[in-house]
């Protein structure tokens, strides 16, 4: 079995709703995460946006959000998520904030890739 990574708010491929990004309230979409194998430890969460500044000619990825040391047994983050499973931490995004970086393009759309990892395991939910 493979790890996934799904909101009930977004599919993948399609648009993210305004309210998680900074034309909105720039909040943290729920996130349901799957098929972790039992023999992990923790998780990494990393959303990423490829395609910084410019769809066209990319020269970063923009880090959105890190979270780490996530309890492998996390069935979902939710919405807004502001109360941390105990021992999970929040690494800096690349506005140098820890916490959600709703996604904010410079220039036209950009994908955002929302992955997950465990020790020995990746998973690439949608972009």
């Amino acid at each position: 079995m493979s790890m996934t990574i799904s909101s009930p708010v977004f599919q993948d491929g399609e648009v993210i709703p305004v309210q998680f990004t900074c034309q909105g309230e720039g909040i943290s979409p729920e996130l349901a995460l799957d098929g972790v194998p039992s023999s992990a430890k923790s998780l990494v969460l990393i959303v990423d946006d490829p395609d910084t500044p410019d769809p066209d000619a990319p020269t970063t990825c923009w880090t959105h959000w890190l979270l780490y040391n996530l309890p492998a047994d996390t069935p979902f983050l939710a919405e807004e998520e502001m109360h941390l499973p105990a021992g999970m931490l929040e690494g800096s995004n690349s506005s140098g904030r820890t916490g959600y970086d709703g996604s904010c393009p410079p220039s036209g759309p950009s994908r955002y890739c929302f992955k997950l990892y465990c020790a020995g395991c990746v998973a690439t939910g949608f972009t």
